[in-house]
């Protein structure tokens, strides 16, 4: 029996977490989350699902009773193992976060100290809630957790230092320090989403056997529903604040009830879908806004008029699966398989590709340090064209897609723009140019100035490349922002105030502001919700169909099978494979191609590996 089979037909045991009318409100009274029910039994996953803003990093936080600066939680209860972790203060509740409840981080690498080495961190955590473990115990305890991550459980690998390890290892070391202390709950937000696919797959696998064989009971925070398919035993899906859906896995995937739900699924590109992802029209609501009558109602295909007045509570299908819905208008024929709302919609082909290179790259060559990094690599992209770059990390993907925008190192080679030599290095290239050849990072966080307004920050790119007066600006900018579908309120929001995803949008709107010619795209949609990533990838779609040429650095093969025209595949600094996107996809020559591909995640059973 395969190991993902094993795990979803085990026994689940007694209930671990039990939360009860939980409410966070913001400091002038608004609700941010408000009636949220649940439990999760030992060894059980439960995945809370929805856009960004939807209440799921809310929720769990308040797991940990913990909220973000101005919120805080009003009402409810978190007994994890009979204990209220809401009621505990001081040094009760410090040791319930780590004994009773653990986090896994979303981003590894700024949630380990950089300046300590990985033994420390682990001895750290014991020292802090084990301190009366003896050292021949504590030693065999790090061994065992370095063991069942999949690490190398050495003294060797303990003495080095975060920077040394690459991102899949830096994420099983966060597990490795949630579970070290072993404890009832863990609280996974986003855990692989910057991850390639061969290592999310390993790590899943981890996951699921860690929650296994220590009968930990987990809340997976996630945005990709394909994930989520292979991983969860249930699923809560949660709109403004609020549980819209709550279901098995198998009902919700089989027949999902609600709009929304169904809106997500159809929103997921697949890897074995020939289809358009499609976008939820509209924006979720802000927890600001009014929540008289339905929050869906203003997105909703089916809105009837007692919708804009009524609050849907959830109520129960009259099935033996446990499934509620919180809908007005619910009906057992409103469910819909993920297959009849998406799979024969078939592919929009870019009719604007020429066969004239706008970008061409020869016999590259690239070094960090003297080790080489990039070998002989030649490709091209044509005027509305998308190329899609994929392989694992480490494969020299963002070292190429860096020294086409000039930022490289260390290289030689050719590189050709509409035909005329390039010059390497950005510095030396005239604005016009840098200009037409736009970048956008992987990491917003990094990407934006802090200290500016969204505003101020799409501002300084129209004044740096166009002479225009301060109404035509802004007029720019507000265009920008509903380009990516924020509204033009962003414009006075520092980064800090804002999601991710939302970050994540601003970066591509001020590439997009310049209006260039080619865009490259460093992983952009990672951090995306899959509704906002639909919406971005339309309007990609639409920029190739004037022109636009793009060059997609991505580990997701639903995106490349979305929007690309031809991929190429790389592996340590070579390219192995590359061809039009279904042919390549559909039928890979290479065995690393086909381990990419049998890797991803997919909601078609049949496309989908043992991971």
């Amino acid at each position: 029996m395969r190991l993902a089979e094993a795990i979803l037909s085990s026994e689940i045991a007694r209930p671990v977490l039990q939360v009860r009318g939980l409410c966070v409100q913001l400091e002038n009274g608004n609700d941010i989350v408000s009636d949220i029910s649940f439990s999760v039994n030992s060894g059980e996953v439960l995945a809370l699902v929805g856009e960004s803003g939807s209440g799921k990093t809310t929720i769990a936080m308040a797991l940990l009773a913990h909220t973000r600066s101005g919120a805080r939680i009003v009402e409810g209860e978190v007994s994890i193992d009979d204990t209220d972790i809401l009621k505990l203060t001081g040094e009760a509740l410090r040791e319930a976060r780590g004994k009773q409840v653990t986090y896994v981080a979303q981003n590894p690498a700024m949630a380990l100290n950089p300046l300590l080495r990985i033994g420390t961190h682990l001895q750290h955590v014991l020292d802090a809630h084990e301190p009366g473990l003896d050292n021949a115990l504590r030693q065999s305890r790090i061994l065992a957790i370095l063991n069942d991550v999949g690490l190398p459980a050495d003294p060797a690998f303990l003495q080095r230092f975060p920077h040394q390890l690459s991102g899949g290892q830096q994420q099983r070391i966060m597990l490795a320090l949630a579970f070290v202390l072993r404890p009832q709950l863990i609280i996974l937000d986003e855990p692989t989403t910057a991850l390639d696919v061969t290592t999310q797959a390993r790590i899943l696998t981890t996951i699921k056997a860690l929650c296994q064989s220590y009968g930990v009971a987990a809340v997976y925070v996630s945005h990709d529903l394909a994930v989520v398919k292979h991983l969860a035993h249930r699923v809560m899906v949660l709109y403004a604040g609020r549980i819209a859906e709550f279901a098995s896995k198998a009902a919700f995937f089989s027949q999902p009830l609600h709009p929304y739900s169904q809106g997500l699924l159809a929103a997921i590109p697949d890897v074995a879908l020939r289809a358009a992802p499609k976008p939820i029209l509209g924006q979720a609501p802000a927890p600001q806004a009014s929540r008289q009558g339905c929050a869906f109602a203003a997105r909703c295909s089916q809105v009837s008029q007692h919708c804009w007045t009524e609050t849907p509570g959830l109520i129960g299908q009259l099935n033996k699966q446990q499934h509620l819905v919180a809908c007005l208008n619910l009906s057992t024929e409103t469910g819909q398989t993920v297959a009849t709302a998406n799979i024969d919609e078939p592919k929009v082909l870019v009719s604007s590709i020429t066969k004239r290179p706008l970008l061409q790259v020869r016999g590259i060559f690239a070094a960090y340090s003297q080790r080489k990094v990039l070998f002989d690599v030649s490709l091209s992209i044509a005027q509305g064209e998308c190329l899609a770059l994929v392989g694992e990390s480490g494969s020299g993907k963002t070292t190429l897609a860096r020294l086409l925008a000039g930022l490289g190192h260390d290289v030689t080679g050719e590189v050709r723009f509409n035909g005329d030599l390039l010059p390497l290095r950005a510095r030396d290239r005239e604005a016009s140019i840098r200009r037409q050849i736009q970048y956008i990072f992987q990491n917003p966080y990094q990407a934006l100035n802090p200290r500016h307004t969204v505003g101020e920050i799409l501002r300084t790119a129209v004044h740096h490349f166009f002479d225009l007066n301060e109404q035509q600006t802004q007029q720019w900018i507000v265009n920008a922002l509903a380009q990516v579908s924020l509204h033009e309120r962003f414009a006075n929001s520092y980064p800090r105030e804002l999601s991710g995803g939302e970050l994540q949008r601003v970066s591509i709107a001020r590439a997009l502001i310049c209006e260039p010619r080619l865009l490259i795209c460093d992983e952009i949609t990672s951090a995306l919700d899959v509704s906002v990533q639909a919406t971005i990838l339309e309007l990609l779609r639409n920029l190739q169909k004037k022109g636009l040429a793009i060059l997609f650095v991505t580990h997701n093969l639903g995106v490349v099978r979305a929007i690309a025209d031809r991929v190429v595949v790389m592996r340590n600094g070579l390219i192995v494979e590359t061809g039009a996107v279904d042919e390549l996809l559909d039928h890979p020559q290479e065995r690393y191609t086909q381990t990419l591909i049998e890797d991803s995640p997919s909601l078609l059973d049949a496309a989908v590996s043992s991971i």
